[in-house]
């Protein structure tokens, strides 16, 4: 799984020209599932972006948690984050799980992120055109991939 998280002071996602999720201060979940990825991935992400430490403390420094500061979170699925773009113009999305192994994944990431302690936890419309909106709060953006969280440390 890859996740682009961007703290945000508040985000939306509008389809149809009906919004469908909002949130006030909290991050922004962009979500990618990969071939092979599974429940523990979701799990696994879901834990750490709860617990990252991106957001300010008294002094300004990245100190306190999306669970530390009572933040929202909104999970935007988004295959894209799969692209190949290493041969010719036009992007292979052939890394990307597929419609029916995606969805129940970032549905799991979700729940996952509630289960952590994250609340109110909204998600965009799985399969969508999705306009998304956000007031970037930094601005902040991470960018984690289940790979690298799994992958030893080099010394």
């Amino acid at each position: 799984m890859r996740a682009v998280v961007q703290r945000v002071a508040s985000a939306s996602v509008t389809v149809d020209g009906e919004t469908v999720a909002s949130i006030g201060r909290g991050v922004l979940i962009l979500l990618g599932v990969a071939q092979g990825d599974d429940e523990r991935a979701a799990s696994m992400l879901a834990r750490k972006i709860a617990e990252l430490r991106i957001f300010p403390d008294d002094r300004g420094r990245f100190d306190r948690s999306l669970l530390e500061v009572g933040g929202a979170a909104l999970v935007v699925s988004q295959f894209t984050l799969f692209a190949d773009v290493r041969r010719g113009r036009r992007p292979s999305f052939t890394d990307a799980a597929p419609p029916d192994v995606a969805e129940p994944l970032v549905d799991a990431f979700a729940r996952h992120l509630r289960e952590a302690g994250v609340t109110p936890v909204e998600t965009g419309r799985f399969g969508a055109h999705m306009d998304v909106a956000l007031v970037n709060d930094g601005p902040v953006t991470i960018i984690l991939d289940t790979e690298d969280l799994t992958r030893p440390r080099r010394s």
